[in-house]
């Protein structure tokens, strides 16, 4: 069995000024594309790409990767829908993937190798951890595919997985000596 990437990238990137799957660093690195490929270095396969604002400019970013494109249409009402859209998709999709792993356009420091340790913690139908650093939980989300359901059931509006994870028992894997996990949301 496989695990599935799944990257989110939807948002209008309000505090950034822009949507985040549009952004790129100063030396013209793209982060939709870099994020893309951290997941592919990691292991994982097939990855699914969540798009929404500023979709159509994002999708020539990643047209020559091989990736999934999903457009969640309701992307503004927040990351749940996102988040939904993108597990419904990989649920759909053909190739049995066993596992989900979950990870987000704005981690700049979070590369392969942390992903290939969240994965290393075990997959399967039932797995469930994430990366933590220092002992604090973060991304990526590894998700057994028994979760997926109940976890699509709760996810609305802004609401993400956080309510989800705190209510089930989760491996937390610590990465703190291979990045911070830390977000951006300005430039």
């Amino acid at each position: 069995m496989t695990t599935a990437g799944l990257l989110l990238a939807a948002g209008a990137g309000r505090r950034m000024g822009t949507p985040k799957a549009l952004v790129h660093d100063p030396d013209g690195t793209s982060w939709l594309r870099r994020s893309v490929r951290v997941l592919l270095d990691g292991g994982c396969g097939p990855v699914h790409v969540v798009l929404g604002a500023g979709a159509e400019d994002a999708r020539v970013l990643v047209a020559d990767l091989p990736v999934e494109v999903v457009v969640a249409d309701d992307w503004d009402s927040g990351m749940g829908a996102s988040l939904r859209a993108g597990l419904l998709a990989v649920a759909d999709a053909s190739g049995g993937s066993d596992t989900v792993l979950v990870s987000l356009v704005d981690l700049p420091d979070v590369g392969a190798s942390v992903v290939a340790r969240v994965l290393a913690a075990g997959t399967g139908p039932a797995a469930l951890a994430r990366a933590s650093y220092d002992g604090e939980p973060g991304h990526p989300v590894l998700l057994g595919a028994d979760h997926l359901a109940p976890l699509v059931a709760t996810l609305h509006g802004d609401v993400g997985a956080k309510p989800y994870l705190a209510g089930h028992d989760v491996t937390l894997v610590e990465c703190g000596d291979l990045a911070t996990g830390r977000d951006r949301d300005t430039r």
